[in-house]
């Protein structure tokens, strides 16, 4: 929203009038992301076409649904701030997920401005080892993204010699996970691992996880409590209480806010005047999705094309180049990845994450 009333809702000198809108993709029923409406919305997108470009999704589980649908409307191009599985982009028969089934056009119209779980686990894996860990139990969330992550941590531990005592997927309904944290707790030679990793969503009962984890094990200075970025929201923080959350570790692509270049540090600005504290880490990637969207529209135009064309827009998407956003200066590859590869490591200190370290 910032960014298009930024540009006053205009592209090409004024001769298109731009409108966004913000489908939600949640349901009551779930709690979360429901893959019915997430269906509906895409093939919404897909038979609507006045829409042009489609900005998300935050869950990479449901991105898996859209991208076909709207791959094969046009392409209709879908640009996300969040989605992190690498299966989406890489057709790679030793990642999960994959891949090239998701386009029948046989075209790429799917692009983030978000790097991967491919970096993102390995980087967390080499991170937990750093903290002095030896030892680490594994737990995931079952869904496509954190189970991805996950595995990817998992196959670097491995690798860097992080001995993995256990790996499990957790039901995200369970009342409580006090029975699945006494076996944790002497899972390594009778006692505890030196770190727990957590491969999933805020959404699937995060907080009552760390919650039991410390009622059983102890504050986060023991045994280490590291995640994802799934995990790097105040509302984490909140629903565990602060004390508990207190020395939790999450990671998220990117630089930390405050080592963002000129154009992040306007956007920071330009975000806290008009809507508060910022302490979402996506926003800057929201703001640089609508950011690509209108740098392809202006450039179809000064090509002589016409942005109301799907494939024109997907095309122009794709072309983008080091490109000066509000994350730095970066591009897309022939598969939808950006060239942007930093890793910052965050930390609950006194109610909030703060960055500890960041990776390249």
């Amino acid at each position: 929203q910032l960014r298009l009333e930024q540009a006053g809702n205009k592209a090409c000198g004024g001769k298109y009038t731009l409108e966004y809108e913000a489908w939600d993709d949640a349901s009551a029923a779930l709690g979360k992301w429901d893959p019915a409406v997430e269906t509906e919305n895409a093939n919404k997108a897909a038979a609507d076409k006045s829409i042009v470009a489609y900005l998300g999704t935050f869950n990479s589980g449901a991105a898996k649904l859209s991208i076909p649908i709207l791959n094969a409307s046009g392409p209709l191009v879908m640009i996300s701030p969040a989605n992190t599985n690498p299966g989406l982009t890489k057709a790679d028969k030793d990642l999960p997920g994959v891949t090239d089934s998701y386009y029948p056009t046989k075209v790429r119209s799917y692009a983030r401005v978000v790097a991967a779980d491919d970096i993102q686990g390995k980087v967390a894996a080499n991170f937990t080892k750093s903290l002095g860990a030896a030892t680490v139990y594994i737990l995931d969330d079952q869904e496509l993204y954190g189970k991805g992550i996950a595995d990817v941590f998992e196959a670097t531990a491995g690798e860097i010699g992080l001995t993995v005592v256990g790996h499990e997927g957790i039901d995200p309904k369970a009342a409580d996970y006090k029975a699945l944290m006494t076996k944790i707790s002497t899972s390594n030679a009778g006692g505890p691992p030196d770190a727990i990793y957590v491969g999933m969503v805020v959404d699937n009962n995060a907080a009552q996880l760390l919650k039991d984890k410390v009622a059983i094990m102890g504050d986060n200075t023991k045994v280490k409590y590291v995640g994802p970025d799934g995990i790097q929201t105040q509302a984490f923080i909140d629903g565990a209480g602060p004390d508990v959350a207190e020395g939790a570790y999450a990671s998220v692509a990117g630089l930390s806010y405050d080592k963002l270049g000129p154009k992040g540090q306007q956007f920071l600005k330009d975000y806290e005047a008009k809507y508060g504290k910022l302490t979402e880490p996506y926003a800057v990637y929201g703001y640089e999705t609508m950011n690509v969207a209108l740098q392809a529209i202006e450039d179809v135009c000064a090509a002589g094309g016409d942005p109301t064309n799907r494939e024109a827009l997907r095309a122009a998407v794709f072309a983008i180049k080091n490109f000066d956003g509000a994350l730095g200066t970066w591009s897309f590859d022939a598969n939808g990845d950006t060239s942007l590869t930093d890793m910052t490591f965050y930390q609950v200190q006194g109610g909030s994450y703060a960055p500890v370290a960041t990776f390249k």
